[in-house]
């Protein structure tokens, strides 16, 4: 089973090779087909966020450049000229649904740096809550190749750990791993799940399909994508695009590749903000708001005593009870200036103050107790 009926949350990474026809245009026949299906699961209540690749083979036919080797500008214009085309594709196959989409333009920086990585998340999530279907890709018209994610496998691992995904799809032109290149090697055989990625599975993966000549992406970057998805708890599926519905025939049992996480989403957020963060500064907290922490609540400014330290906004700190003991650690909110004013405060007076809410300190979802930070 993949996962994927069950999910609340997923994310599909679309290559260009699946959009793009031989003529260069969008293969809208495609689309609708994989529109209806998305359709399907938002209208059972999951949410889908889609990581499109497509912009540049787009690009390419509205300036004549064929399909020869591109220079890294001639790449970054074709993007910008292809971005416009892109989005109306999906719009137009949504539109059918009553789905509107939004475009999300990432680059390497806005899902590794603290503050543009929740910021990013924020625009998802929002996106997500107003019954938008957010179309991913990463912003070509300006990356440098310092800064790229390299493919949009890797691409769309990130957003996965961005939006707390339970399963990731990467729709490729072959349906799943195999022991060998299937295409050379009549003896390979299938693995249809794969429960931790060793460097014998690693070792099965070929390098990139350039018989297809549009995309950029190989087996073997699909399955550094499921590594990094798997260790934000999300499982990856690995299946042919190039057939109508196909995520409705996963479901149906269709042949691909389940790659296992080794933990859930929320578990890894929370491990991250335990573990992996540097505090910037410390909460002080009174009897009531400690219990509450140490439950698993939000902290609201009302039960903050003391701000110390200096922090901005989704900077990591330490929640502290009023012996100094750590009761937990969270990503704070509000800088500390703007903390240190509203301490004491009730929620609904917070706005009055700064001109301003964000609701309480530090968000629950945002929230490590002690017994995970320690």
């Amino acid at each position: 089973m993949s996962g994927l009926a069950k999910a609340r949350r997923v994310v599909v990474k679309v290559g260009s090779a699946l959009l793009v026809g031989e003529d260069g245009a969008p293969d809208r026949a495609w689309l609708a087909d994989f529109a209806a299906d998305a359709a399907r699961m938002r209208a059972r209540g999951q949410q889908v966020v889609i990581v499109s690749s497509g912009a540049v083979a787009l690009g390419r036919k509205r300036l004549g450049l064929g399909r020869r080797a591109l220079t890294v500008p001639e790449k970054q214009a074709a993007a910008a000229a292809g971005q416009s085309a892109l989005m109306r594709a999906w719009e137009e196959a949504f539109e059918p649904h009553g789905a509107p989409c939004a475009q999300v333009l990432l680059t390497r920086d806005d899902t590794e740096v603290r503050r543009r990585w929740l910021n990013a998340r924020a625009t998802v999530e929002t996106l997500l809550e107003l019954g938008v279907v957010p179309v991913v890709n990463e912003n070509d018209t300006v990356v440098t190749e310092e800064i790229r994610f390299g493919d949009n496998d890797r691409l769309s691992a990130r957003v996965a750990q961005l939006v707390g995904a339970e399963v990731l799809v990467l729709l490729s032109d072959v349906d799943g791993l195999y022991t060998a290149d299937p295409r050379s090697n009549p003896d390979a055989k299938h693995l249809p799940r794969i429960a931790a990625l060793t460097p014998e599975i690693e070792a099965m993966a070929g390098g990139a399909n350039a018989a297809g000549g549009v995309g950029v992406g190989g087996m073997a970057t699909k399955l550094v994508a499921a590594r990094m998805a798997g260790a934000g708890g999300c499982a990856t599926v690995i299946t042919i695009g190039a057939r109508p519905r196909p995520l409705a025939a996963i479901e149906d049992g269709a042949l691909a590749t389940v790659i296992e996480p080794s933990t859930t989403p929320a578990a890894a957020y929370k491990a991250w903000i335990a573990g992996s963060l540097a505090p910037g500064g410390a909460l002080v907290v009174d009897d009531g708001a400690a219990a509450a922490v140490r439950r698993g609540k939000s902290l609201l400014a009302a039960g903050v005593r003391q701000v110390q330290g200096r922090f901005d906004k989704g900077d990591a700190v330490v929640i502290r009870d009023l012996s100094g003991a750590e009761i937990a650690r969270g990503l704070v909110r509000y800088e500390s200036a703007d903390a240190a004013r509203i301490c004491g405060l009730k929620s609904e007076a917070i706005e009055g103050v700064l001109g301003y809410s964000l609701g309480p300190l530090v968000h629950a979802d945002d929230l490590a107790v002690a017994s995970a930070a320690a």
